[in-house]
Order: structure tokens, then C-alpha cells, then sequence
């Protein structure tokens, strides 16, 4: 059982301390992609968003689009969660949220707009249990995608129950109304949020989305040829007391 401290410990600064033991990885090899759909079977049956399947994974066309990195994200070298981004420009459309909401999204990717995608995220249903700031850290990812390709907006496609985290932490807000997605017996939103001009206030917030240029380029550029990246180093000053506390 945990202690009154440990039970008052802010969010913020537990995750801190699970960075000295974490990886993200770039989830390429087949052995490593069949390791990612079956957690995403695990994770979704147990977090009641699919049926059960005989075959016991859950993967899409969208694992293989040019414009998605699927990342696996280790904590002492054991796969805990993992998450596929996807960019969104004028030129590449390619993902499961424009085909949901493509009537909200193509007109603003007309306009030039870019987005980051964030889909498939899941964690290991007992991981989970033993590491409560794994939606902290998983989600990184996606701020860290913003910042390098330089996006005017992030997304979430968001059950109910889920969409507080997501107002809390990235300021996003329900940008349309729930609705039926493929190979889910539950609806999701699409929310948003505006990068650039909520950046300061979030990074101010929570400082663990902070990243430095160099852990960036090795996580997206995909011609540094990496298939683990440097554990982050939290760059930024002290969170204050409350402002992380879940």
C-alpha cells in the first residue's frame, strides 16, 4: 500500500524520475511491429474499445503510411506503451482520423494547414497499473512532433471519459461531436488544440514536455537510422508545487 507522501507526489515529478529508466524506440522490424498489435489487442479489449478477435492484434493500412512513425516506448528495457503519429500536411492526408473526420480536416489542409495525429495509443493493461505517468510520457511524443514539424495544431480522437486529460494537459477542446470509428464499438471525438499560441502556457504547466532540438532529430529524422533514442533530460526549470497534481 502506498504512503500519504507517495500518494501526494505530483504526477509530474514521478515521471521525472521514470525518465532515468525510459526508451522511445522506433517501432520497424516485423518482429517489434508484431509485438506493438498485440498490446494494442491487450489494451484495447481491456480498455473495452474492440470486440475480441481470434487473431488477437490490431493493426491498419496506416501502419504503413509514409507520413506515420509508430514508436514503442520501453522502461527498463520492457515494452510499456506505444503510439503512431501521423503528419498532416496539403500533400500527406494519409491517416484513420481524416478518413473519421476528413470533412473537419481536408478543408483546413486545403488552407495549408499541418497537423500532428497522434492514434494507437495504448499501454500494457499491467504496465499500466505499475506506471500511472505512462500517458504523460507516451503523449510526449506527440508535443515533440509539433515542435520539430513545426505543426499549427495537434489532435486527439478521444473517447469521453478521456477528454479531461487531454483539456488538462495539452489545452485541447472538443472540436466536433462524437462519432462512430472503424473497428471501435465506441464513439470518439476529435480534439484540437492550438500549438503555437498554447505552447508557452503549456511547457510552463508542465515542463516535462520540454525537449531539446538534438532529441528531436533523433526520434523524426528518419535517416539517423536509430532504432532506440537517448533517454530525455529533463531541461527546464521546477514545476511548480500544484501545477501537475493529478
Amino acid at each position: 500500500m502506498k504512503s500519504g507522501a507517495e500518494l501526494r507526489t505530483p504526477m509530474f515529478v514521478r515521471g521525472v524520475g521514470l525518465f532515468e529508466r525510459l526508451d522511445y524506440r522506433l517501432i520497424e522490424t516485423p518482429e517489434d511491429r508484431e509485438l506493438i498489435y498485440s498490446m494494442r489487442y491487450r489494451g484495447y479489449l481491456h480498455g473495452g474499445l474492440i470486440a475480441p478477435s481470434e487473431v488477437q492484434r490490431v493493426t491498419d493500412r496506416y501502419d504503413d503510411a509514409p507520413n506515420a512513425w509508430t514508436f514503442g516506448i520501453y522502461v527498463d528495457d520492457e515494452l510499456c506503451s506505444s503510439l503512431r503519429l501521423h503528419v498532416l500536411r496539403s500533400d500527406l492526408r494519409m491517416s484513420y482520423t481524416t478518413d473519421v473526420f476528413g470533412d473537419v480536416l481536408h478543408p483546413r489542409l486545403d488552407r495549408g494547414e499541418v497537423f500532428i495525429d497522434p492514434s494507437r495509443f495504448v499501454a500494457d493493461p499491467e504496465k499500466a497499473k505499475r506506471f500511472p505517468e505512462l500517458p504523460y510520457l507516451t503523449l510526449r511524443l506527440a508535443y515533440l512532433a509539433c515542435e520539430h514539424f513545426n505543426a499549427d495544431t495537434g489532435l486527439a480522437l478521444v473517447k469521453a471519459e478521456h477528454q479531461s486529460f487531454y483539456r488538462k494537459v495539452f489545452l485541447h477542446e472538443p472540436i466536433t461531436e462524437p462519432r462512430d470509428a472503424p473497428n471501435l464499438i465506441i464513439k470518439v471525438a476529435l480534439m484540437a488544440s492550438d500549438f503555437r499560441g498554447l505552447r508557452e502556457k503549456v511547457l510552463n504547466r508542465f515542463p516535462i514536455m520540454r525537449s531539446s532540438a538534438f532529441e528531436r532529430r533523433m526520434l523524426f529524422d528518419r535517416g539517423s537510422q536509430r532504432k532506440a533514442v537517448p533517454r530525455p533530460v529533463l531541461v527546464s526549470a521546477p514545476l511548480s508545487p500544484d501545477a501537475a497534481a493529478v
